[in-house]
């Protein structure tokens, strides 16, 4: 399966009748989405310090957080991708000592991807300075997340 459904904007919401918008729902909204930013920021500028582009930090983290080892096709929904571009991601990764792929004992047409030591240690590094970001950004975080329920 090639395609990736995302909630479209006639998806996303019910069709019920809603409340306006309040100049401050705005400006919460505005808040979210630059705090978001900036730890996105934040992480693009930490992979590119590890010689990662963002997305292979991610696809290395999407790897990581599965119980079993995925396939391409997992990890290309798990990272919202065509199966073709999540293909060429990970042939580069494979190309970076990164990743490895692995015939799958129960059906040998798929190939199941596994992080290197190499990228262990790579992930382990960006993962604790991620950590320690949101630790620093979790008092603002809680703040807006709180706003939204009310």
């Amino acid at each position: 399966m090639d395609a990736v459904i995302l909630p479209t904007p006639s998806t996303a919401h019910s069709s019920g009748q809603r409340a306006a918008l309040q100049p401050s729902d705005f400006a919460m909204l505005a808040d979210f989405r630059y705090e978001l930013r900036r730890f996105a920021l934040f992480s693009e500028i930490e992979a590119h310090a590890q010689g990662l582009a963002p997305q292979q930090h991610q696809a290395l983290l999407a790897i990581k957080g599965q119980l079993l080892a995925p396939t391409v096709t997992e990890l290309a929904q798990r990272l919202c991708i065509k199966s073709h571009s999540a293909t060429e991601l990970v042939n580069r990764l494979v190309q970076m000592n990164m990743l490895t792929r692995q015939a799958d004992p129960n059906d040998g047409r798929r190939a199941l991807l596994h992080l290197t030591p190499l990228a262990e240690r790579t992930l382990e590094s960006l993962s604790s300075v991620h950590q320690e970001q949101l630790q620093n950004i979790r008092p603002l975080l809680v703040e807006l997340l709180g706003k939204f329920s009310k």
